[in-house]
């Protein structure tokens, strides 16, 4: 018998959009959009989850939604209940709501010509978007993010996920959405250690890709810290745009274990664990990326110089580099994290370190005795400061 070959492409495309004020009614980039789902034939529906912490700041949110849909989106069928979920880490370690999420789908009928839109920070949308990939294989996404993190990097990329067996990430899948809405004036409720938060990532992907980009930064640390929205709005849309680049151009559902993107990240996934994700996903990445930064110094491959722009810049904007639990148990917790992030890339280990602001390289090992003396480093470096 011969063998048959299988071979076929998938395309994916989407939108991210940028606005403000996304459920006015005199807004019409959300109706926009659902025009373009008019198909005859179709019953399409929306089950909307949002993230209860910013549900909280946002008390007429439901009603706005509501309201909307009525006004201008009338051939979606909107679930008649808003789902609210806890915000944070924490929701991707709680099997029971990814099951509420699945039981909600199969209660309001969602299916997969129908919509689930979820609005909430990173972990929300992971979570969200996790059921909505399962869930009758795949029912299409709208994300909504509404923190700087999101919007900058979680919200308008390809993963989802939640976190199982003490792991980070165990469970999730490759699924894009069908769109992505940033809307910048759900930035206003954030508490600065939020606001400040998701400014690492924009960082990292200056630090392995964009010199001027890094220099822009460093220029306007004051006014992103003094929460200047025009200089959060082009931070935000300049670093989403280098991450769609990267996904578009790259190896988008990580068939291969080289992801420049995880710059910092190896020990951040960890010191989230092991401080019980009391330091939030971008604190924890501006520590992985001075970690790796003190590291690539050492071992003489970064400048002098450059280390320490880069270690001002981030404790220009309030960030903390150093926190106990990366010395605990001899540091052996920590470089247990190495191990996890090999397991985690499915195979030979490889992380990016710098080579000079602007420019990443890959390696393959890192030595244990210089990541402690990193670690020591930045301890005695004392840039700390109150989170």
């Amino acid at each position: 018998m011969q063998t048959i070959q299988q071979r076929f492409k998938v395309e994916y495309n989407y939108a991210v959009f940028f606005t403000e004020n996304l459920f006015d009614t005199k807004n019409p980039l959300l109706q926009d959009f659902f025009n373009e789902y008019t198909e005859q034939g179709f019953q399409r529906k929306a089950l909307v989850i949002v993230d209860e912490g910013f549900a909280q700041y946002h008390s007429d949110l439901s009603n706005q939604i509501h309201s909307y849909f009525a006004a201008s989106v009338s051939h979606i069928q909107l679930a008649p209940e808003i789902i609210n979920v806890p915000g944070g880490e924490a929701c991707k370690n709680d099997p029971a709501l990814f099951d509420s999420l699945v039981e909600a789908v199969d209660t309001y009928g969602i299916d997969r010509h129908s919509f689930i839109i979820a609005i909430g920070g990173g972990a929300v949308l992971d979570l969200v978007g996790y059921a909505a990939a399962v869930s009758h294989r795949g029912i299409k996404l709208i994300r909504i993010p509404t923190t700087v993190l999101s919007q900058n990097d979680s919200g308008v990329g390809v993963k989802n996920s939640i976190n199982f067996r003490g792991k980070k990430n165990f469970l999730g899948t490759f699924a894009p959405p069908v769109a992505v809405f940033n809307d910048l004036t759900f930035l206003r409720t954030l508490d600065d250690r939020d606001w400040r938060g998701g400014v690492s990532e924009a960082i990292k992907v200056a630090l392995i890709k964009d010199t001027s980009f890094f220099d822009w930064i460093e220029t306007n640390t004051t006014a992103i810290v003094n929460r200047d929205e025009k200089a959060m709005a082009y931070l935000i849309h300049r670093c989403a745009e280098m991450h769609t680049d990267h996904i578009a151009g790259g190896d988008p559902f990580e068939f291969g274990s080289s992801r420049p993107l995880d710059f910092g990240h190896w020990a951040a996934h960890k010191l989230e664990f092991l401080t019980g994700f009391q330091v939030r996903h971008g604190e924890a990445v501006a520590i992985g990326i001075a970690l790796d930064c003190v590291y690539a110094n050492k071992i003489g491959q970064l400048a002098d110089e450059d280390l320490s722009r880069i270690l001002d810049v981030l404790g220009r904007l309030g960030f903390d580099l150093f926190h106990p639990k990366l010395s605990e148990n001899d540091k052996i917790n920590l470089r247990n994290g190495l191990n996890e992030f090999r397991e985690h890339l499915g195979g030979r280990l490889t992380i990016m370190l710098l080579e000079k602001i602007g420019k990443g390289i890959e390696v393959h090992e890192l030595d244990a005795d210089i990541i402690a003396q990193s670690v020591d480093y930045l301890e005695g470096t004392k840039i700390i400061h109150a989170l």
